[in-house]
């Protein structure tokens, strides 16, 4: 039993630890004092029978269990996060109750054993991940302070008495884990923890008399309650300044050489924002090699769940999604074939061509894709088959295999086994309108930039964040000259706050360089905010937009964007090509979608937007989607407009 329970708290404990996160930096005392209190659960092994000099029990008790009560003063020394000493002081009670046996009169007889001991219990500690997780293993002394039995027998007096011959000083080892949950807030120089715990005593020194075979062995379960103090470190004065435009760029503070450090503040950081997104529909649908099947991963309906199907059940936004961005969007890219089929049944006058491609393996296959696709339409929402015409080809019309190359051939080869729907109606395939519940938006976060005067003079560089308190987080190796940082990851449970921000750099010669900047930060009061999204998408390594989207940015995006407004352009690549022609890719097709908006805006008379413009490449930390299918690859080929709020 005991081996079960230990077994349920190790993988308990191992879950825990995983998924712990590791951005922010708690200060650690390595001295830490407090009290802790268990319960003991004593299993008793052998036999007695000879209590003491005046009672000999007619039968030898066997076994037997009970609880009693543990409390101590504890002592921690923590050098580092790994290892560590601990050393408990207390008392422990041992008692417990041996098995029932019948007495020759045929009478039940019970004994209860009411020992305890005054105990000195040292540890190693340690936290294999450095977390708040840690075991710890030590040897033990004990003191014999009360050593009183109970012995019950029906048709006599209850006899109450201590055991003869028990031994005063006992030896023991012990293994446990633990836990430490933080109870103040992570910029408090004084720490206090509460700290769950298991600790298991087996037999071995166990034995509480010099005679017979009776032992001891206890599973302690309990918590302790830690406290430990830091000093913080101290540090130079805090610059304040005043944002004189929605974005501040903050000065260096040291120049050395032809390298510069800036930072990139919002004004205020936003908590969390409802999106309305203008969502394209990417009109292709992916098939897999070997199969002529619709893949499992689209959303297929039967008939009588089709005649239910509605697009507006993907507008309003769902809050349980909050932390996964592309989830929402690529649900609704896998109703594709439902939208594509609600449309058709709300319009009969709407038609359209499948054309299906095989990656380079003939015709005939590419045909049956694009059969595959029709037979669900015409079967499940009930459109007519003359209203759908369908083409077989042996590579798409826009393939993302190009002659002669010879690398990234199994991804773009996943990209060119699909059916492309073709409309000559735009409502057809028009974007939807969804909304999307985001939590830490791109502006929420804080840029730092390296510049330098000659071509990539600095290697590599780490940054340090220090608030008032002095208390560091850690972010880097950074290889770019710009990266973020989440302001609220920064801020954590606070409203506002002064940090300062330290870069250390090495150049490609070996020379380390270090830069400071101070900046400030301060949460926005509105509990959420409203934004809008718009996602523009490209064909693979293609920077103009088509006449289409210019059409679309001009007329229906550059109107949202109010006078001295705000707006964000990040482009993005998929993973496919080399990541320096990816950031240049990115940024040109960023560029191309911000001239646009900037001509209509012009003809349109809005003057004083911001505009900030993000080339992001392949950068899976800004990525919108993952890389593992083919229509998340496509999707990350994509520039996004995020239209601020004032």
């Amino acid at each position: 039993m005991l081996r079960k329970i230990m077994t349920v708290i190790v993988m308990m404990a191992v879950i825990t630890v995983s998924l712990q996160a590791q951005e922010g930096i708690r200060p650690q005392p390595k001295i830490w004092f407090g009290f802790s209190g268990a319960a003991n659960l004593n299993s008793y092994t052998g036999t007695t029978q000879k209590l003491n000099s005046e009672l000999f029990a007619p039968g030898a008790f066997h076994n037997g269990f009970g609880t009693g009560m543990y409390t101590s003063f504890l002592l921690e020394y923590r050098p580092n996060p790994v290892l560590g000493f601990m050393l408990n002081v207390g008392y422990d009670n041992k008692g417990g109750k041996f098995h029932t046996v019948m007495a020759p009169c045929n009478c039940p007889a019970d004994l209860y054993a009411k020992i305890s001991y005054f105990s000195i219990d040292p540890s190693i500690r340690i936290a294999p991940f450095a977390s708040n997780f840690y075991m710890f293993f030590g040897a033990g002394y004990s003191y014999n302070l009360k050593s009183d039995f109970l012995y019950k027998q029906d048709l006599q007096e209850d006899v109450y008495s201590e055991f003869s011959d028990m031994q005063k000083n006992s030896w023991s080892t012990h293994i446990g884990i633990g836990y430490e949950i933080p109870l103040s807030t992570i910029d408090s120089p004084n720490q206090v923890n509460l700290s769950p715990f298991v600790m298991f005593k087996p037999y071995f020194g166990q034995d509480p008399r010099s005679i017979e075979s009776w032992s001891i062995s206890t599973l302690r379960v309990g918590v302790a309650i830690k406290f430990g103090k830091t000093k913080a470190r101290k540090q130079e004065a805090p610059v304040y300044y005043t944002p004189v435009a929605p974005v501040t760029p903050v000065a260096p503070v040291v120049i050395e050489r032809d390298v510069q450090f800036n930072v990139q503040v919002p004004a205020t950081i936003p908590v969390r924002r409802v999106v309305k997104e203008t969502f394209p529909l990417r009109n292709y649908l992916f098939f897999e090699k070997g199969s002529k099947e619709i893949p499992a991963r689209y959303v297929r309906l039967s008939k009588e769940d089709a005649l239910k199907f509605n697009e507006g059940q993907f507008v309003e936004p769902e809050p349980k999604d909050i932390t996964h961005r592309s989830k929402r969007q690529l649900t609704v890219y896998r109703n594709v074939l439902n939208i594509l089929g609600y449309r058709m049944r709300q319009n009969p006058a709407l038609e359209v061509t499948l054309i299906g491609s095989s990656a380079g393996e003939g015709s005939a296959l590419g045909l049956s894709y694009a059969e595959s696709v029709k037979n669900y339409l015409v079967n499940t929402f009930g459109i007519g088959a003359y209203r759908i015409k369908t083409e077989g080809r042996n590579m798409p019309l826009n393939p993302s295999e190009q002659p002669g190359g010879t690398k990234y051939l199994t991804q773009l080869r996943e990209g060119d086994r699909r059916v492309d729907i073709v409309s000559i109606s735009g409502n057809l395939l028009a974007p939807l309108q969804i909304s999307v519940i985001e939590q830490d938006p791109i502006d929420s976060r804080i840029f730092f930039k390296t510049e330098d005067g000659s071509k990539n003079i600095i290697k590599s560089w780490d940054l340090d964040i220090t608030d008032e308190a002095g208390f560091v987080q850690h972010y880097g190796p950074f290889t770019k000259s710009l990266e973020s940082v989440s302001g609220n990851a920064i801020l954590k449970d606070k409203q506002k706050g002064t940090f300062k921000a330290v870069m250390t750099g090495k150049t490609k010669d070996g020379i380390v360089v270090r830069k400071e900047s101070t900046f400030m930060l301060s949460k926005s009061d509105a509990p959420v905010e409203e934004g809008y999204r718009f996602s523009i998408l490209f064909d693979f390594d293609k920077s103009t937009a088509v006449d289409s989207y210019d059409k679309f940015l001009t007329e229906v995006v550059a109107p949202l964007i109010k006078e001295n407004g705000r707006v964000i352009i990040h482009g993005h690549t998929d993973i496919i090509g080399e990541e320096e022609y990816n950031n240049y890719l990115s940024t040109q097709r960023a560029q191309d979608v911000k001239n646009i908006l900037e001509k209509a805006l012009k003809n349109l008379g809005r003057n004083n937007v911001v505009f900030e413009v993000f080339g992001f490449g392949s950068d899976v930390n800004y990525a919108p989607f993952e890389n593992n299918l083919p229509e998340e690859r496509f999707y990350n080929r994509t520039v996004i407009i995020d239209i601020i709020p004032k």
